[in-house]
């Protein structure tokens, strides 16, 4: 496993984000899109299908951390259930390859990727498709996110190591 490849998730039961980064000051795009569930299916073979995708996704690239947005949620506690039932998949699937996990909540996320803690969407995005060096900024959303959690952690990396952590 290589420590310079993180693979970033952004859970969630209809699409799963995903984003792999490769490099340390350069960090660049390996592939990142998302993981569709249709929701006609019953959420068993929905929770199935995104378990076999993020497993291929850690088989194929093999990722030293996998680095997930924490779960955050002010309302719909049926969304929250939906997406910590998503985050508990791609933290078994990490778990089962031996890959570490690391959380990070939206602020976070946020913060180290724009600089603000409280930046929108396209404003993420928009940073997300600079940082990365990419022409157009990553669609959907959910590819964006992911790519973001694994930029975030690739820069908290960064300082921890500076700081000696």
């Amino acid at each position: 496993m290589r420590d310079l490849i993180v693979a970033g998730f952004d859970p969630g039961t209809a699409r799963l984000g995903f984003g792999v980064i490769e490099g340390d000051d350069n960090p660049v795009p390996i592939d990142y899109g998302v993981i569709e569930t249709a929701p006609t299916d019953l959420m068993p073979d929905r929770l199935k299908q995104l378990y076999d995708g993020v497993v291929g996704i850690l088989q194929k690239y093999r990722p030293g951390v996998c680095a997930i947005e924490q779960l955050f949620f002010s309302r719909n506690v049926t969304t929250a259930l939906a997406v910590g039932q998503a985050r508990g998949i791609v933290m078994l699937a990490a778990a089962q390859a031996s890959i570490r996990v690391v959380e990070y909540t939206p602020a976070e996320v946020k913060q180290a990727v724009s600089g603000y803690g409280k930046a929108d969407k396209s404003q993420m995005q928009e940073m997300v498709r600079l940082i990365l060096g990419l022409r157009e900024a990553p669609w959907p959303d959910d590819a964006a996110d992911a790519l973001a959690v694994a930029l975030c952690h690739m820069q908290s990396a960064r300082f921890r190591q500076a700081i000696g952590e």
